[in-house]
């Protein structure tokens, strides 16, 4: 981490800098153990597969699905009390997971380790949208840095100690949950969410207000249709976890080679995160506005397929430096593009629903958000599959690298006219605002 990015860190408030250190921690804690879980559950416990596939089928569905919840209960009782909540319970659920070998008790723990990410998740955007003020998209390109910085050196950590134990690994993870929920309790200040207020304005009870919290977000067509655009994103970043490492393996091995070639495009991707966000993100803040940087980051991450699409078009190599050449350069473009279009992207994707929200039900609307990308993720992911699956049987491997510029590049166009039609920018509160089609 520069020097730089350390001094606009302490430009900041207290408040901020202990969210942008707990979300580091957080990522820390989570990629420590998660990466290995699988092998844990198949190998040590010899779980069968579809096991392994339904404990962390529960996680994610209890994450993903979960985050109107837990943006609906941070603005409803406070953001502290939902970040103190979420770390509590990943406490627990990732110490059960290195304790137990029962699967009734591993499904309990990979719900609530997801279940908590859907509680805090939200409510530290919020709380950080709201202490940041007038400098959130600055604060965001930091959030973006301590996050990748976590998932960056989570797996090293976790490697060196599931050599000795998987257990030892989640046992400390649960160590430095706890840690970090007692540092929030000690010293992260209360900041409260207005959903008080929407259930005073709706006057029937609790459960009215929750639906009134949700009616009100579910009308602000500008913001559903802005997040529906931001789905390509998430799906094309997350290539980086699906069809490039499958790209690597598939020309270069699964031996050492492969294996060193997949870390090599996590390290590419986040370090060019760590070293190049707070540059990127003021450059773009001077020339562009935002909707014009959200479209050129869609734009940028569509971009980031060229090369392999290009590399369909080479002969393959038998074998030697060429293969490995072909394997490995190719994906390493595309991920180092990918990290490029996310740092454009992503500050001013955090500061557009605080703006489209109208600096109302933030966290419920952070939560909404999280939900519908997530479900579009697993679609996504599912017709990448689909497309790599295809790509094989029929002899065409640009297909699936084709399929992924498309969709980079029909988003960037989305945010682009969006952006032209005024749809990005500040609105009037959900109530105020004219029926939009």
């Amino acid at each position: 981490m520069t020097t730089a990015t350390l001094a606009q860190v302490r430009s900041y408030d207290r408040s901020v800098q202990l969210l942008l250190a707990n979300q580091f921690t957080i990522n820390l804690g989570f990629y420590m153990l998660m990466p290995y879980l699988a092998q844990h559950l198949s190998g040590t416990l010899g779980l069968a597969g579809w096991l392994v596939g339904l404990v962390l089928g529960v996680r994610n569905f209890s994450q993903q699905g979960m985050f109107l919840v837990g943006g609906t209960l941070a603005d409803r009782f406070g953001y502290k009390p939902l970040i103190v909540a979420g770390c509590v319970l990943r406490t627990v659920g990732f110490a059960t997971l290195g304790l137990v070998d029962s699967v009734p008790a591993l499904l309990v723990a990979s719900a609530a380790t997801g279940f908590a990410g859907a509680l805090f998740n939200p409510a530290v955007r919020a709380y950080l949208a709201a202490d940041a003020g007038e400098r959130r998209v600055e604060a965001f390109a930091l959030f973006n840095v301590f996050y990748q910085a976590g998932i960056l050196l989570g797996p090293l950590v976790g490697m060196l100690l599931t050599g000795v134990d998987f257990r030892v690994t989640c046992l400390v993870s649960a160590v430095i949950f706890a840690v970090l929920s007692v540092v929030q309790i000690r010293a992260l200040p209360a900041r409260g969410g207005d959903g008080a207020g929407e259930r005073g304005r709706a006057g029937d009870g609790a459960g009215t207000g929750v639906l009134a919290q949700w009616r009100s977000v579910l009308r602000n067509r500008a913001f559903l249709l802005f997040s529906t655009a931001m789905i390509g994103s998430y799906v094309l970043t997350f290539q980086v976890y699906l069809a490039l490492p499958l790209e690597v393996r598939r020309l270069g091995g699964d031996g050492d080679f492969g294996t060193v070639a997949v870390a090599l495009l996590f390290a590419v991707s986040g370090l060019a995160t760590i070293l190049g966000q707070t540059r990127v993100t003021a450059w773009c803040k001077e020339r562009l506005a935002p909707g014009r940087a959200l479209a050129r980051g869609l734009l940028c991450m569509g971009v980031a397929f060229v090369p392999l699409l290009a590399a369909t078009a080479l002969p393959v190599p038998d074998g030697g430096a060429g293969r490995w050449a072909l394997a490995a350069v190719p994906p390493m473009f595309a991920a180092l593009l990918l990290a490029l279009g996310t740092m454009v992207a992503y500050p001013f994707e955090m500061d557009t629903i605080v703006r489209l929200a109208g600096d109302r039900l933030v966290a419920t609307h952070y939560g909404l958000y999280n939900t519908i990308c997530g479900v579009g993720i697993t679609i996504g992911n599912l017709l990448t599959g689909v497309a790599l699956d295809a790509a094989r049987e029929a002899g065409m491997s640009a297909l699936p690298w084709l399929a992924l510029l498309l969709l980079g590049l029909g988003c960037s166009a989305a945010l682009y006219g969006l952006h032209r039609a005024g749809r990005l920018t500040p609105a009037a509160s959900p109530e105020e605002r004219p029926a939009q089609v």
